[in-house]
C-alpha cells in the first residue's frame, strides 16, 4: 500500500481490497475513536488494544511507513525511467481488482449499475483535472493530509494524485526525503484526523449499503484506469528546482502514436506481458485469501 500510494494514480485502497483486508481496515480505523478511550479507562490497555485491532493496525502501518521510506524510492525511480512498463503493471493490477471487487455483488440492478457508472465518471473526471500551485503553509499541509489520506483508503482514488492536483506532491516528497519533521508531523496530524472521521463514513456505508458501496468503489477503480494508461503524450510540463521536466497535462494515446510523437519505442509486447502479470497477481492473491479464509 505504501508503494502504491507513492505513485500518482494508484490507490493504496485498491491494494487493500485486492489482498482482502479492506473491510477489516475500515472497521479497525473506526474503532480508534472515543469508544477506544472509554474501553481504555474502564477495562485497561489490553482490552483497548483488542478493541482497536491493534496488532493488525500496527503491522499494516509499519509496512506502509517502511515502504514509503524504502520501496517507494524504487517505484519513483521506475516511474521516472520506465513509466510505460510501470503503468502497464499497475493497469493490469487495477483492471483485475475491478473484477475482483464487483464479483462480490450477488445481483445487479439498474440502481447498482448507475452507481457504478457514477463512480467511474467521478474518478475519470478527477484524473483529467489540471494541477494547481499553492503555498505549503501549515494549514495547507494539514488539509492536504486530511484529503490525501481519505483518498488513499478509497479504492480507485489516488491520494498522491490528489496531492499532485493540490500542488503538494513535490513538497511532501521533499519533506520525506529530507526528513522535515515539523512538516511531516503536521501532515501526519491531518492524516490521523481524516482517517478517524472518514473511516466512520465508510464503515457506515459498508454496514447499511454494502452492495451500493461496492458498486461505487468498483466504478472509482474503473475510472482511475484513465490515469494509469501506459502510453501518454505530454501537453504541458514544468521544470522543477532540479532542472528536470515534470509532466502536468497528458493525453492517452495508442502505442503506435506513442512511438511517433515521443520518438521512443512503445514496448507494447513487454507492456502487455506486465499487464497480464498484474492480472495474475490479483488472481493469485484472491486464491490465497480464499484458502486462508477456509
Amino acid at each position: 500500500m505504501g508503494a502504491a500510494d507513492a505513485v500518482p494514480g494508484v490507490s493504496g485502497g485498491t491494494i487493500a481490497f485486492m489482498t482482502g483486508i479492506y473491510e477489516e481496515l475500515i472497521y479497525s480505523l473506526k474503532q480508534c475513536g472515543p469508544s477506544a478511550l472509554k474501553v481504555f479507562f474502564s477495562q485497561g490497555i489490553k482490552q483497548a488494544w483488542l478493541h482497536i485491532n491493534g496488532a493488525f493496525l500496527i503491522s499494516l502501518f509499519t509496512g506502509i511507513i517502511l515502504s514509503i521510506l524504502t520501496i517507494s524510492r524504487v517505484v519513483l525511480y521506475l516511474l521516472a525511467e520506465h513509466p510505460v512498463l510501470l503503468w502497464s503493471f499497475f493497469f493490469g493490477l487495477i483492471l483485475a481488482a475491478v473484477w475482483s471487487l464487483i464479483r462480490h455483488i450477488p445481483q445487479w440492478n439498474m440502481g447498482l449499475a448507475c452507481t457504478f457508472l457514477v463512480g467511474a465518471a467521478t474518478a475519470y473526471f478527477i484524473t483529467t483535472i489540471s494541477p494547481t500551485n499553492v503555498e505549503s503553509t501549515p494549514l495547507i499541509v494539514f488539509l492536504s493530509g486530511m484529503i490525501a489520506i481519505c483518498a488513499m483508503i478509497l479504492p480507485g482514488i489516488s491520494g498522491s494524485f490528489l496531492l499532485l492536483l493540490l500542488g503538494m506532491y513535490a513538497p511532501m516528497l521533499t519533506a520525506v526525503k529530507e526528513l522535515q519533521i515539523f512538516t511531516l508531523a503536521i501532515f501526519a496530524l491531518g492524516c490521523v484526523f481524516g482517517l478517524l472521521s472518514f473511516s466512520h463514513v465508510l464503515s457506515w456505508m459498508f454496514k447499511h449499503y454494502k452492495t451500493v458501496t461496492l458498486a461505487l468503489l468498483g466504478g472509482f477503480m474503473l475510472g482511475s484506469l484513465n490515469k494509469v494508461w501506459p502510453w501518454k503524450h505530454t501537453l504541458e510540463s514544468v521544470i522543477n528546482r532540479h532542472g528536470k521536466e515534470i509532466p502536468l497535462v497528458q493525453e492517452n494515446i495508442l502505442p503506435q502514436s506513442f512511438e511517433t510523437l515521443n520518438q521512443q519505442p512503445s514496448q507494447a509486447w513487454f507492456a502487455l506481458a506486465l499487464m497480464i502479470s498484474g492480472l495474475l497477481i490479483v488472481l493469485i492473491l484472491e486464491k490465497v485469501g480464499q484458502e486462508s479464509d477456509l
